[in-house]
């Protein structure tokens, strides 16, 4: 019989995502990954997007940087998040397109790498990897389907250790054991909780329900934790990372533990906040706080200072994006297995503006080069971005949050 996922969806009448099953005889021979980096401060326009359309478009100041991979990168103009507003608050927003952020009633949804992860986290030691770059605090862009958002590391040491340091056989079956515990803590507050569900009207009901899906989720990762942690690590010859001070030194070394997780395929879904705010000194040609900078109010003297910021970040991502076309895999390059998804939650930050989104998406064996705009007042959805992107993932799903469809003019290599 010739089964198929899709057709095996139709059957059912289920609207939901499926991984590759050996039974559809469609698992794909090399991974594929996404990356997906949020700067949250926004991008100024006039040095991001290019002025004219298709192929043929002239870089800017932002995209001469990347010009060494033209051919492996999209520009996107004119797409947004549905009735995603609320300026700063949009970044809650980024991965998941969730309504109307920084309202009382705000509920978020699940991330695009959470989606993923529910359906090939499975396959690696990290089912997905929370990073930022900030001076304090541990924001991600990783929520799960509850809601929640799923903290990040802020240091890249820790990171590296986590990743590539195992212990010795005492301090595993500890590791294991303390897993366990966390475990049946879990259990012992969902029985508690359960019992009290009887006697609750029907907004404490929803709230518990909220609170089971997360206990639930928290118990699916202790149980893979449990079973990679007696695996052994990759070995692999690089020092471990130092910590750093400023942010091109976080943001390089971030990139970089990006590298080599997915190189050694420790983990296929990673995510990365950027928040440049207060820690953005020793950048030449920038003498102000990146925060005050994004509030330039049309100063030349401060959208000079902000361009030089902008270009350093845009300098790490073209780095980034060389070592991964540098690492060949299985006739190709890890850029073409890997999706880098660039942008921000602001199109400008000094007016909090949440349309038109500076986006970028490189990699992943796309048919790249080219600048696809859209209406700039009536924006295309981007959550359209997301559905393709997850279905180059190998996961079957035609709909993700206020998506119309597939990403229009994006089509693979």
């Amino acid at each position: 019989m010739n089964l198929t996922r899709r057709s095996f969806l139709r059957a059912s009448g289920a609207m939901m995502a499926l991984p590759f099953l050996e039974a559809f005889g469609e698992a794909p021979a090399t991974p594929r990954r996404i990356l997906s980096i949020c700067t949250n401060l926004g991008v100024l326009e006039r040095h991001f997007f290019p002025e004219q359309t298709g192929s043929d478009y002239e870089l800017t100041p932002y995209l001469e940087t990347l010009k060494d991979h033209r051919d492996q990168f999209t520009v996107f103009s004119g797409t947004s998040h549905p009735d995603v507003t609320g300026g700063h608050s949009a970044e809650a927003s980024y991965l998941t397109a969730a309504p109307q952020p920084g309202t009382a009633s705000f509920r978020n949804s699940i991330s695009l790498d959470q989606f993923a992860a529910e359906r090939i986290g499975h396959l690696t030691r990290v089912s997905s990897l929370p990073l930022v770059v900030s001076k304090s605090g541990n924001q991600s862009l990783s929520f799960t389907s509850s809601g929640v958002m799923l903290p990040a590391e802020r240091s890249p040491a820790q990171v590296f250790k986590a990743l590539f340091v195992g212990g010795n056989a005492q301090e595993v079956e500890r590791q294991v054991a303390n897993l366990r515990v966390g475990r049946s803590i879990l259990d012992a507050v969902a029985d508690r909780a359960n019992a009290l569900q009887k006697n609750l009207g029907a907004a404490d009901r929803d709230r518990l329900d909220q609170y089971f899906t997360s206990v639930r989720e928290v118990e699916k990762r202790l149980l893979i934790s449990e079973e990679w942690e007696r695996k052994p690590r990759p070995r692999i010859d690089v020092p471990p990372p130092k910590d750093g001070e400023y942010l091109l030194e976080k943001l390089g070394a971030m990139y970089d533990l990006a590298h080599l997780a997915f190189a050694t395929d420790s983990t296929r879904l990673i995510t990365l906040m950027i928040l440049p705010a207060y820690f953005s000194e020793n950048i030449p040609g920038v003498n102000s706080e990146s925060h005050n900078l994004s509030h330039h109010a049309g100063r030349e003297d401060k959208l000079g200072e902000l361009k030089n910021l902008e270009l350093a970040e845009f300098r790490e991502l073209n780095n980034l994006l060389s070592k991964l076309r540098a690492s060949k895999e299985d006739g190709g390059t890890l850029l073409d297995h890997t999706q880098v998804f660039y942008g921000s939650n602001l199109s400008n930050g000094n007016n909090h503006d949440n349309k038109n989104l500076p986006i970028l998406l490189a990699g992943g064996g796309w048919k790249h080069g080219q600048h696809l705009a859209f209406d700039k007042k009536n924006n295309y959805p981007l959550p359209n971005l997301f559905v393709s992107m997850l279905q180059r993932q190998g996961i079957e799903v035609d709909k993700f949050a206020s998506s119309t469809g597939t990403m229009k003019g994006l089509s693979p290599a």
